[in-house]
């Protein structure tokens, strides 16, 4: 599929989009940019600063996935269900001015800017494996900070025991939207203590830059234990719920995309093996290909939150 003629964003448009990234948000967000810098294989770019996490768990060290390679080759249905299409289109999604809502069993519901959002928390730079349903993975630095601090500043009530997230859809900048790949906008969920978890990552930047349209921008969330469509991106709503959020992918497919989506590499999706996975960048389709880790590594850290379910029923 490609795109019309008018989905394609003009040049100067575009190159004016670059420029206010570089200056207006940069002086928006004061401290927490830098100059710009340039990654390999990316123009220049502000910087988004992120300390190293002392977290346990919240670095590998294992190659990062480059720049080109991450930036590339993403899942994003709401631009295309190809893989290379949503780096040409995403970048609609750059330099526009966001607001997140918060709302639903809180005490303090809210509308939420991106430079608040910046400046919430001290940010920081993790290194983290993405795994995603389809059997590819890769690496990336994500700077951001743990979801929670968001969580403790809307003070949720007690009977809200999940959060539910949904992602932009405007059919007038997702061409994908038009389509009925999915009944959309794009909602995900994670249960409370998974939100809270130190690991969940509310993620404002990539390689110490602000995220590419691609990628999620201006602000997603990265569940590094789960598959990646577990990681909504984008977000314009976060909702604190009693009940058990129905997600996109529940919705359309319940018997494949269960809700909690732990990596996992006993439980098969029902097409394809989840027992081996191929590390995107390292040999292309013919490369060996790697066993998957339990909760994708990260075991040590989250298997605790699941003692006692049967996670072949609770996939």
């Amino acid at each position: 599929m490609h795109p019309l003629p008018s989905e394609i964003t003009p040049a100067g448009v575009y190159a004016k989009r670059r420029l206010y990234l570089q200056s207006g948000l940069a002086l928006a967000l004061g401290s927490a940019m830098g100059p710009a810098h340039a990654a390999t294989g990316s123009a220049a770019r502000p910087v988004l600063k992120g300390q190293p996490s002392a977290l346990p768990g919240a670095s590998t060290m294992e190659r990062a996935t480059s720049w080109a390679d991450a930036t590339a080759y993403n899942n994003f249905y709401e631009f295309s269900t190809d893989k290379d299409e949503p780096a040409r289109r995403a970048q609609v999604l750059e330099g526009r001015a966001w607001t997140v809502r918060v709302e639903g069993l809180v005490n303090k519901p809210m509308d939420i800017g991106l430079e608040e959002l910046l400046r919430l928390s001290p940010l920081e730079e993790r290194i983290y494996r993405l795994r995603c349903v389809e059997g590819w993975s890769m690496v990336i630095p994500w700077v951001g900070y743990s979801l929670s601090r968001l969580i403790d500043k809307v003070q949720p009530l007690g009977s809200a025991k999940y959060l539910e997230f949904t992602s932009l859809a405007d059919p007038q900048l997702m061409p994908g939207v038009r389509s009925r790949v999915l009944d959309w906008p794009y909602v995900e969920g994670l249960r409370m203590d998974e939100a809270r978890h130190p690991l969940t990552l509310l993620t404002l930047g990539m390689y110490g830059q602000v995220l590419p349209g691609q990628n999620g921008a201006p602000v997603r969330v990265v569940v590094p234990w789960k598959y990646g469509f577990k990681s909504a991106k984008s977000l314009v709503r976060i909702r604190f719920v009693e009940q058990q959020p129905v997600s996109a992918w529940g919705r359309a497919a319940p018997g494949e995309y269960g809700f909690y989506s732990n990596v996992n590499p006993e439980v098969d999706h029902p097409r394809w093996s989840q027992a081996t996975e191929r590390r995107i960048g390292e040999g292309g389709l013919f490369a060996p290909r790697r066993k998957t880790l339990m909760f994708n590594g990260y075991a040590d850290q989250v298997a605790q939150m699941y003692a006692g379910m049967d996670l072949k029923k609770f996939f």
